[in-house]
């Protein structure tokens, strides 16, 4: 039951700033359909994940909430680089960054 409580947290504190910042950025960019497509099949599958990661590691959970809403991490550095969709989308924001 708790950690059912701290992965709802988690999402809350997370996942959905996670999913804001990334449309945020890719709408700003004006990235390709196809990247837009590829992040939200990246976020489906690195969400629950996540989530799954917090509800069982509460230290691994609070540490990185605290961390993002901090401002010292980024939440979209929690994403996987070696998952093929999430690797082009961080490849394009790191890229929009840059240019920005």
């Amino acid at each position: 039951m708790i950690s059912d409580f701290i992965g709802w947290i988690f999402a809350i504190l997370v996942i959905d700033p996670l999913q804001a910042q990334l449309q945020e950025q890719a709408e700003r960019a004006r990235l390709p359909m196809e990247i837009v497509r590829q992040s939200q099949d990246c976020l489906m599958t690195q969400g629950p994940r996540l989530i799954e990661r917090a509800a069982g590691d509460y230290g691994w959970a609070v540490t990185n909430a605290v961390s993002i809403a901090i401002g010292n991490t980024s939440p979209s550095e929690l994403l996987d680089s070696q998952d093929p969709q999430c690797k082009v989308l961080l490849n394009a924001l790191n890229g929009a960054g840059e240019d920005v």
